[in-house]
């Protein structure tokens, strides 16, 4: 699905994704808040979101269809190269983005890359994280991740890498229940209260698999 304030980008993209063998537009949304409404009732497997948006941003959207539990994977589109929007797009749900200007070479790669599982980051992005990681690896984080069980520590990145709590249920065999339970215990044992949190922590801890650029 396309979540894109200019039409005629929209029908750009749709030529470009419909021509190739394995992937077909089944929707599109001028804002943020038809992206919602859109998601609900067609349940694509991808959503391109662009960020900038009239009446609701993309990165508003993109919280509220997470939280909605939709069984989507979100690709953000921007014209922003700072690799800061990364954070801002892992913690709302999304799983990378593409910059507008490279959307002729990195589109398709990105889409195959989200689902896969994996986090589509470009090279800028992925130095980025990796100064996090080393800046925010401390001492006292290895061992508070040392307390996790084996299946926290599955469910820790799965949430962090995007999945809603039925995802990776079907993942690892479990009920949607237990796996809020696991998380809860979790972010307990690291002191965690936020998804946001989560996503930062496991920046950190270098446990998001990166793919692109």
């Amino acid at each position: 699905m396309l979540a894109d304030d200019h039409p005629i980008l929209r029908a750009g993209l749709r030529t470009l994704i419909d021509a190739q063998p394995d992937m077909h537009v089944v929707g599109e949304a001028g804002d943020g808040a038809e992206a919602i409404e859109r998601a609900q009732a067609l349940k694509p497997d991808v959503i391109i979101m662009d960020i900038a948006m009239p009446k609701m941003d993309g990165l508003e959207a993109m919280r509220r269809i997470r939280d909605l539990g939709l069984p989507c994977k979100m690709l953000a589109l921007t014209m922003h190269a700072e690799a800061e929007y990364l954070f801002k797009v892992l913690e709302d749900g999304g799983s990378g983005y593409v910059l507008k200007q490279g959307v002729d070479s990195d589109l398709f790669e990105a889409i195959r890359t989200i689902i896969a599982g994996n986090v589509f980051l470009y090279p800028s992005a992925t130095r980025l994280l990796l100064s996090r990681y080393l800046e925010g690896n401390t001492d006292e984080e290895r061992d508070e991740y040392g307390k996790l069980s084996e299946r926290e520590r599955e469910v820790l990145k799965l949430t962090a890498e995007g999945y809603s709590s039925q995802e990776i249920a079907d993942q690892l065999i479990l009920s949607p229940k237990t796996i809020e339970t696991y998380r809860s215990r979790l972010m307990q044992k690291l002191n965690l209260h936020h998804r946001s949190e989560l996503v930062r922590f496991a920046l950190r801890r270098g446990l998001l698999k990166a793919n692109g650029g």
